[in-house]
């Protein structure tokens, strides 16, 4: 058993689940801000792949990775303001809302990477800088896990516990979830339904749009087009999963990303004879299995997905 697990190397194992788990864990957070003031946003796959191109192709312009990260949320504000606009404001279905978001995203970043990016030959800005904290990094096991990572990963680890404090232990979160529960009851007891619903999708904006920056900023230091490959999709998972709760919807997003990394790691390390496209489909097979199985348990918020009209 002790051969077994050095072979399997469990720090590393967890340190890259937690890595590849951030632009999940982000974009669930996106979506629980949205959700709980009764704003669907299944236009956080979209969000994330403009936020991963804009981040990178500002960063190339002006060769500075700190500008594409703040581009990459901007950008990832500016769409998620369009959805506001489209289902807060004119009452659009909010699943055709999103779902516009989405196929807009992926055909813009394609024609714009393949006129500017495809052929440049001025080379990139490189990856974020990893930062490794002192004395807390040379912690055993915490240590490589939690304290050894890139700037994404560190404001991904830190927003758990922001989103969880704003939406539990203050009276904007208190607005929020009542938005999400009975808008209408809201509304008759002083709260603005449209300006707390527009903050809050804006603000999953940001976060979806700083996830995006995981991919091209953090990752691999280029864009690619459709690299986000879903991810948006399982983050929705994640925090259906979860019980639109951020620790829940973090677990849920390792639980995602441990079947990805388990799977890779049994392959190369115990030379498990599977062929790479059932591998690559683990995930995606996980996420089916746990909506299915998590849909009839987890309750959302009663006024989710309800367009509101004021009286």
């Amino acid at each position: 058993m002790t051969a077994f697990l050095q072979q399997l190397d469990p720090v590393s194992l967890v340190s890259i689940m937690l890595i590849t788990a951030t632009p999940l864990v982000l974009a669930a957070l996106g979506g629980m801000m949205c959700e709980r003031s009764g704003v669907v946003n299944i236009a956080l796959e979209g969000i994330m792949l403009t936020g991963a191109f804009i981040g990178y192709f500002v960063a190339f312009l002006t060769q500075n990775l700190w500008l594409g990260l703040l581009a990459a949320i901007v950008s990832g504000m500016l769409i998620a303001t369009l959805h506001a606009v489209l289902s807060v404001s004119f009452l659009v279905d909010q699943i055709v809302s999103g779902t516009v978001i989405n196929i807009l995203a992926v055909g813009v970043t394609g024609v714009f990477y393949r006129t500017y990016l495809e052929t440049a030959t001025t080379a990139g800005p490189g990856t974020l800088p990893h930062w490794n904290l002192p004395l807390l990094s040379s912690i055993p096991v915490l240590g490589p896990i939690l304290f050894q990572n890139q700037l994404v990963t560190y404001a991904m680890l830190v927003l758990i516990f922001v989103v969880h404090f704003v939406l539990f232990n203050t009276v904007w979160g208190l607005r929020t979830r009542a938005c999400g529960e009975n808008p209408r009851a809201a509304e008759t007891a002083g709260i603005n339904v449209y300006f707390v619903r527009y903050v809050n999708v804006i603000a999953s904006g940001a976060l979806a749009g700083l996830g995006g920056a995981y991919f091209s900023l953090q990752q691999i230091g280029t864009f690619l087009p459709n690299m986000t490959g879903g991810r948006g999709f399982i983050a929705l998972a994640a925090m259906i999963f979860g019980k639109w709760t951020p620790g829940g919807a973090f677990l849920a997003s390792l639980l995602f990303t441990g079947s990805d990394q388990l799977g890779s790691r049994l392959q190369s390390v115990f030379q498990v004879h599977v062929p790479l496209q059932f591998l690559g489909m683990l995930p995606y097979v996980l996420t089916i299995v746990v909506v299915a199985g998590a849909m009839g348990r987890a309750i959302a918020p009663a006024a989710v997905g309800r367009p509101y009209k004021k009286t």
